[in-house]
């Protein structure tokens, strides 16, 4: 009697994407996108949830986010273009190709930064306070960025140096950098960076149920988190970048707002303990009649208003014959010496 052994082998690293662009009706669908727009769904909707809890109104938060979403998006582009100019612009390279959004190349800073930019403008114009909109939004653009990175994934790019770990990436030969080329799996730093964000989500959401974080300080921990994290990840990538005094740009990057964000953090909780009250005001989508509805006059309806009319004529008609009547005489003209 003979016996039938199966045996199932399970690759020793991750497989690179069969594909990252899908064609329907011949428009091109691709992945990298949907990861883009599934991070900002996610992200809102965090920020939304946190904002609403707080007190806030989710129309004012749409309203400021319309401006923030596409201001991110632009900032990341150009972040993108300005420090790998190299790609796009000097013999042989094509500048409209800067313009390509959809190939890949969003720059984290660009859009945090750019984003936030947009945030204010809105917040000022709706006079909401635009630390509290930070706070809320905090844990959402680290969710955001987790959606994000598997868009690296599909595309097959930032990936780090050669490893032979069961969770290895495998990249195709036609994406692997000079010199690379006899590698077949890399360090998958989309996927290292991922999960520490998953880390960051938390680490904010603990720390702001625990502390009730107020004045940026949700917003400052998430810059320092996410930068202590971004900085060892970033030096793992063996992508052509510009350096400078032996480092990453974006390593210098991730250094500098690392200590802003500490330094921001320190002062807005020994200055500013507790949270914004977004409870009432326009944060929460009153204006200021309805603020403050003792202040106002009450509005006096047409029949009130006749009537009020009616009875002081009544008073002025009777007011000469009361005179009359306490002097004696039905005449008086009311002259004395």
């Amino acid at each position: 009697m003979s016996s039938l052994s199966l045996a199932v082998t399970v690759p020793a690293f991750i497989p690179s994407p069969s594909q990252g662009v899908w064609h329907v009706l011949g428009l091109p669908i691709r992945a990298y996108a949907l990861c883009i727009l599934a991070g900002i769904f996610v992200g809102y909707w965090l920020g939304r949830r946190r904002w609403v809890a707080r007190g806030g109104s989710a129309t004012v938060l749409a309203d400021i986010m319309f401006w923030a979403i596409p201001f991110g998006l632009v900032g990341a582009r150009i972040y993108h273009v300005i420090t790998d100019a190299e790609l796009y612009f000097g013999e042989g390279k094509h500048p409209i190709d800067a313009l390509k959004i959809w190939h890949g190349g969003l720059g984290i800073w660009g859009a945090v930064g750019f984003g936030a930019l947009g945030a204010w403008i809105a917040c000022r114009r709706a006079k909401v306070p635009f630390l509290a909109v930070a706070d809320a939004m905090a844990p959402g653009i680290a969710l955001a960025q987790i959606f994000g990175r598997f868009g690296n994934y599909f595309n097959q790019e930032l990936f780090g140096g050669p490893t032979t770990k069961p969770w290895g990436l495998e990249i195709s030969t036609d994406h692997r950098p000079a010199g690379y080329a006899d590698f077949a799996t890399f360090h998958p730093t989309f996927l290292y960076e991922a999960v520490w964000n998953l880390g960051v989500v938390a680490l904010i959401l603990l720390a702001d149920r625990r502390f009730k974080l107020g004045h940026g300080r949700a917003f400052f921990l998430y810059v320092a988190a996410y930068t202590a994290g971004r900085a060892w990840i970033e030096n793992m990538r063996i992508d052509t970048v510009n350096h400078f005094l032996g480092l990453r740009l974006n390593v210098w990057t991730a250094i500098i707002l690392f200590v802003l964000a500490v330094v921001a953090f320190v002062v807005s909780a020994r200055t500013r303990p507790g949270q914004e009250d977004i409870a009432t005001g326009p944060a929460a989508g009153q204006t200021p009649a309805t603020e403050n509805p003792e202040t106002t006059e009450p509005e006096t309806t047409e029949p009130e208003a006749a009537a009020d009319e009616t009875a002081a004529d009544e008073a002025e008609e009777a007011a000469p014959a009361k005179a009359g009547s306490t002097n004696g005489s039905e005449f008086d003209d009311g002259s004395r010496d």
